[in-house]
């Protein structure tokens, strides 16, 4: 079986959402979106790749900052428009502001409070 059917690129306009979890703590690391090129190619590598939509290109997760993401297991939505990919997250980061996880912002009333790990300084590791 073609792995890749059981996820409906077409209907999706040609990119699926894509969940990266933490396999050992099951934290949602982050979301992105794969193309049919970019979920074909992390089951060759065994490591994420996304599609970047800033770049417009594929995206091999930490190919920067070395902060890689090895898949554990996939999953595919009913719908076959997303795909939760359980990851061990290589180098403890999987944001690009050097956050833990992208969801280090929470909603507290009226305020927002950071509650992330911060795991490295992206102006050191982005030299920006």
């Amino acid at each position: 079986m073609d792995t890749t059917t059981l996820l409906d690129f077409e209907k999706a306009g040609g990119l699926v959402t894509a969940i990266a979890q933490d396999d050992a703590t099951g934290d949602i690391l982050m979301v992105a979106h794969m193309n049919e090129q970019a979920f074909r190619r992390t089951l060759e590598l065994g490591e994420v790749v996304y599609w970047s939509r800033s770049r417009k290109r594929l995206w091999h997760k930490g190919e920067e900052s070395g902060n890689v993401q090895r898949v554990k297991s996939l999953f595919v939505d009913c719908d076959g428009d997303v795909v939760l990919i359980r990851v061990e997250q290589i180098g403890g980061a999987a944001c690009h502001t050097g956050m833990r996880s992208c969801f280090f912002r929470r909603l507290e009333g009226d305020r927002v409070v950071d509650v992330g790990e911060r795991v490295f300084d992206p102006d050191e590791v982005y030299g920006r």
